[in-house]
């Protein structure tokens, strides 16, 4: 009977921690590395131009974070897409600039989309 009880705890103590890591944010440093490894594979730009890449998408981030932070006290969704939209036109300008138009193409209909976390079906999230 100890056996099981103590089987059943690990698994629930198992299922709990593995609920509480799915909503947990990733860090900027691991939204920029994500972003850099899909950049650098698909278009191969040189360090400078990837260091260029990797700050307007730090910036971004911090940015997105800190007006998250703002918002979570009482914010609806309208209201904060509102205020990263000039967020994420900024970062799309300084985009265009480092990658050029035709990448800059392919990052928005190709790769950009390919990056959005996937929602279950059925949630209203």
């Amino acid at each position: 009977m100890k056996t099981k009880t103590f089987m059943f705890l690990v698994v629930m103590f198992a299922a709990i921690v593995s609920a509480n890591a799915q909503f947990q944010r990733r860090t900027v440093e691991e939204r920029v590395a994500s972003v850099h490894a899909k950049i650098d594979s698909a278009f191969k730009p040189d360090a400078k131009r990837m260091a260029d890449v990797d700050s307007a998408f730090a910036n971004y981030y911090r940015a997105q974070d800190k007006l998250r932070e703002e918002m979570t006290n009482g914010g609806d969704r309208q209201a904060m897409r509102e205020k990263m939209q000039p967020l994420t036109e900024e970062r799309d300008n300084k985009l265009k600039v480092i990658l050029g138009e035709a990448d800059f193409k392919i990052w928005k209909d190709q790769i950009e989309p390919s990056m959005r976390p996937q929602r279950r079906n059925g949630g209203n999230n």
